[in-house]
């Protein structure tokens, strides 16, 4: 039974939301502040993160970084009061694997639960490709999930791990923004492009990705992104 953690200021909106998942087979710990939220990642431990992102106090953003600085791969599903580029963007940038907007959809929040929770429980097929290969100082592990530079672990959250594993798949192949959501998010008309390059953002951080010529997911103007395997 996967275990939820719900992170909602709004009593209404919190206790519908955790009886709409409880009925589709979700055990959920839900708490009104980000506070309460920090304390039940350590004691709850929970497989996903639903977060809203205007709470009162310690806001959803700074929930979100710190829930960062504890677990980068625990996902995160963020909830916005409305669509507004500029939140749901900073949301991502702030580390959210997926968003929904508010009033949230019992199936929408249930889809995008169950995607990151299968992000988060394996990596896309590989077909022939080696398991373990290295790209300079970057060696990335396709049967233990792992990700090294320089010898050093690099945490990944579980869509910046997909990412990476389905780019580098294919080195040199162009992915478009769609193709990258419907393998990394499994979104397919209702995807969002943005998801895409916050994701590819963190991702290039992690990895040490110099901001004007990265070494290894170069941007593709006009098209999408494709590794390149120096």
């Amino acid at each position: 039974m996967p275990r939820v953690l719900l992170i909602e200021d709004d009593r209404a909106v919190r206790e519908g939301v955790a009886l709409a998942l409880r009925r589709q087979g979700h055990e959920v710990a839900p708490v009104a502040t980000g506070e309460d939220g920090l304390e039940r990642v350590r004691s709850f431990r929970p497989d996903v993160v639903v977060l809203d992102l205007m709470l009162p106090g310690m806001s959803g953003l700074d929930v979100c970084s710190r829930i960062r600085g504890l677990d980068q791969t625990l996902p995160i599903v963020m909830a916005t009061a409305r669509g507004d580029d500029e939140d749901i963007v900073v949301g991502l940038e702030a580390g959210a694997d997926d968003y929904v907007v508010k009033p949230v959809q019992a199936r929408v929040l249930e889809a995008r639960i169950r995607a990151v929770l299968r992000r988060a429980g394996g990596a896309p097929a590989t077909g022939g490709i080696p398991k373990i290969d290295t790209y300079g100082d970057l060696s990335v592990d396709r049967a233990g999930l792992a990700v090294a530079r320089g010898g050093v672990p690099v945490p990944l959250a579980p869509s910046e791990l997909r990412l990476l594993l389905t780019l580098s798949a294919a080195p040199g192949q162009v992915f478009s923004r769609q193709q990258l959501l419907e393998a990394v998010w499994e979104h397919s008309y209702h995807g969002d492009a943005r998801l895409v390059d916050a994701c590819v953002r963190r991702l290039r951080a992690k990895l040490g990705e110099p901001t004007r010529e990265p070494r290894h997911i170069q941007t593709v103007r006009g098209f999408g992104y494709r590794f390149a395997a120096r």
